[in-house]
């Protein structure tokens, strides 16, 4: 059974910075999609960026909204990946929900929710002026 845990949620101000963990357990597959995804309460989950990856390569994709200011990244020691988010705006206040899935998601696909298999239960990140 697959176990997704998400970390390094907090408040901070405007133009600070967060990193959240994402620790999956449980997930062996040779090719995997990892995704930061994120929701205000009434509105829809919004893919944020996505890494996907196997023994010869990797792909990310960042939603435009934070391109240039977030970086996904993995842990090659351990099945964790983070998300480094840098100049954060008030706009970037959600939830925030790891997912994963095994397979290759091509990067039209990569931050759409439903492609996911495997999600967790996310950590809260408010930015406040």
């Amino acid at each position: 059974q697959v176990g997704v845990v998400e970390s390094g949620g907090g408040s901070v101000q405007t133009g600070g910075s967060l990193r959240l963990a994402c620790a999956a357990s449980g997930f062996t597959s040779r090719t995997q999609s990892w995704a930061w995804f994120r929701q205000v309460s009434g509105q829809e989950r919004e893919g944020v960026a996505s890494l996907v990856r196997n023994s010869q390569d990797s792909q990310t994709t960042y939603a435009d909204s934070v391109k240039g200011r977030v970086t996904i990244s993995k842990d090659s020691t351990k099945n964790t990946v983070y998300l480094e988010m840098t100049d954060l705006q008030l706009d970037d206040t959600a939830m925030y929900f790891c997912a994963l899935s095994n397979g290759w998601l091509t990067a039209a696909a990569a931050l759409e929710a439903h492609r996911y298999k495997h999600w967790g239960k996310g950590t809260q990140v408010t930015v406040s002026s």
